[in-house]
């Protein structure tokens, strides 16, 4: 972004030491960081520390600059790996760089932003939720409402590549729809399943 560099007036420089927590998932923001140099862990956090780790990113770059063009809150955890100088640009500014960009950019960068934050937060559900909850929040993120209000979902896919998606296994994957059906949460079989129950399986996917 040339119209907002990290060095300008605009960004409020910091030096953390290694271990400082950057910010918290979904918790919002009022600023986007940018790292001038240093390494920062993301992932998942428990009481002592990361629990799962995503990755690592070693400055100078933006810190989750795709939460901000979309308006949303991080959805992992940032530590310091080493420490870190970082440069906070107030959202605000940050935004109105943003409606300044030609159409054309500004769309891209929006759909860049959103495969991002897809891919984030689908690594996100395979660290943090368990089989069957990873197939509910599918089912429920694939599923249309017919003409009576019914939610269904069509099985366009292959289940080798839906199970790819949620990184389980083919066999996993038709275990856990079994269960499913079992406990009366999803019925029917084929390329259709009706969600008979979704705010049971809402409460399964944790959302």
């Amino acid at each position: 972004m040339d119209d907002l560099p990290p060095h300008s007036a605009l960004a409020q420089g910091q030096r953390l030491a290694r271990g400082a927590v950057l910010f918290r998932r979904a918790q919002p923001a009022d600023s986007v960081a940018y790292l001038e140099s240093g390494r920062v862990a993301l992932g998942l956090m428990d009481g002592q520390g990361m629990e799962h780790q995503l990755g690592v990113l070693q400055g100078p770059c933006w810190l989750d600059a795709s939460s901000a063009v979309l308006g949303l809150p991080p959805a992992v955890d940032a530590v310091a790996e080493s420490e870190v100088q970082l440069n906070h640009v107030p959202l605000a500014d940050f935004r109105k760089a943003l409606a300044a960009l030609p159409p054309p950019a500004g769309a891209v960068l929006q759909d860049v932003a959103r495969a991002h934050r897809q891919q984030t937060e689908l690594a996100v559900s395979r660290l943090a939720k368990d089989a069957e909850a990873r197939c509910a929040e599918w089912l429920l993120q694939h599923a249309q409402a017919g003409e009576r209000g019914q939610m269904s979902v069509q099985w366009q896919q292959r289940k080798r590549a839906v199970a790819a998606q949620l990184g389980i296994a083919p066999e996993t994957l038709s275990r856990v729809l079994r269960h499913l059906r079992e406990r009366s949460l999803i019925s029917g079989s084929g390329r259709t399943l009706s969600l008979i129950d979704p705010g049971r399986l809402r409460s399964l996917a944790g959302i």
